[in-house]
């Protein structure tokens, strides 16, 4: 329990960061934070496998590359979704969704019981 709480306040203080690096990436503060992770986190459950079915030819033959507009998509949504959260562009939602993607692992790795 409290595992998941020091990863979800730790997310959240990612997206703050990632808003802080991104040009085009707001967030207006950290109780939004919160909120974007947990939808980020819902998006990536629920609709995030079906839309990468559906796009799988695609990602085939772009050898996995289309992965990386799906995510930016999807990042997009959580910034319409969100409120206070905002993404101004594909740029801006490609850059924060591998920002998201490289830093994640890191947080879980510091946030795992010994």
């Amino acid at each position: 329990m409290i595992n998941t709480l020091v990863r979800w306040i730790l997310s959240a203080l990612l997206v703050i960061l990632i808003a802080w690096i991104v040009p085009g990436i707001t967030v207006t503060n950290f109780l939004t934070a919160m909120l974007v992770v947990v939808i980020i986190a819902l998006i990536n459950t629920f609709i995030k496998p079906l839309v990468e079915f559906i796009s799988l030819p695609i990602n085939f033959l772009t050898l996995g590359l289309f992965g990386l507009v799906i995510n930016a998509l999807l990042f997009m949504l959580a910034g319409k979704l969100a409120p206070g959260f905002e993404v101004e562009g594909f740029w801006s939602a490609l850059l924060g969704s591998l920002l998201l993607s490289v830093l994640t692992p890191l947080i879980n790795k510091l946030s795992v019981k010994k």
